[in-house]
């Protein structure tokens, strides 16, 4: 039945579709989800546009509450700072303004600067687009993994060090403590090829659990 399962796994999450082909799978390799899926309904899809806007977005998002992060971006749409010319030309009081600390106001100019090949990034396997993109300043993994499950779709992608998914994880399985990134990592191992459901699966979790959102 695995073998199977893993066959029928969706390799991008495009659609509703998608993810329900997805979330078989995942029960499948690990039947824990199965009350998870249950308890939060169907999963959001939560797919973004790639590009600059998103890989900003994910920038602004780092370290800081979803809904933090949902004010601020709010603020730099209503200024027209969501773009990398905009974002060169802004005086820094302005980003400041907006709600970027000094390092997101160097790591957002950074990522103007850099010119990315977005459309190239598409058809690059997960660990390529990672690699790629943590290159760049103020881009860790987490904000890398981001991109790539939800810009770009990879379905086998999970940012294991997001505290909310650790947190979800704990809740969910009965852990006596929160799984640190790697821990959880190596759970997520168990999940495969279909991590970025698993982690959807969490998120919504988290959710329900705590009604507080893990991601935007």
């Amino acid at each position: 039945m695995k073998d199977l399962a893993v066959l029928q796994a969706p390799k991008r999450i495009e659609t509703e579709a998608d993810l329900a082909a997805g979330a078989v799978v995942l029960v499948a390799r690990d039947p824990r989800f199965v009350p998870i899926l249950a308890a939060v309904g169907p999963l959001p899809l939560r797919r973004n546009a790639d590009g600059f806007g998103a890989l900003f977005a994910a920038i602004v998002g780092q370290q800081i509450s979803t809904a933090a992060a949902a004010a601020i971006w709010a603020r730099l749409e209503a200024g027209g700072l969501t773009e990398p010319a905009a974002i060169l030309s802004a005086p820094d009081d302005v980003l400041r303004k907006a709600g970027l600390s000094r390092p997101k106001i160097g790591f957002a100019r950074g990522l103007a600067r850099a010119d990315l090949d977005y459309a190239a990034l598409r058809d690059l396997p997960s660990a390529a687009v990672v690699t790629q993109l943590v290159a760049l300043p103020g881009i860790g993994r987490w904000t890398a993994e981001i991109y790539a499950s939800f810009a770009l779709g990879h379905a086998d992608v999970i940012a294991a060090g997001d505290l909310a998914l650790q947190q979800a994880a704990a809740r969910a399985f009965g852990l006596p403590t929160r799984p640190g990134e790697r821990d959880l990592r190596r759970m997520a191992e168990d999940w495969a090829p279909v991590r970025a459901v698993a982690a959807r699966a969490l998120w919504a979790y988290y959710r329900c659990a705590t009604n507080r959102e893990g991601i935007w």
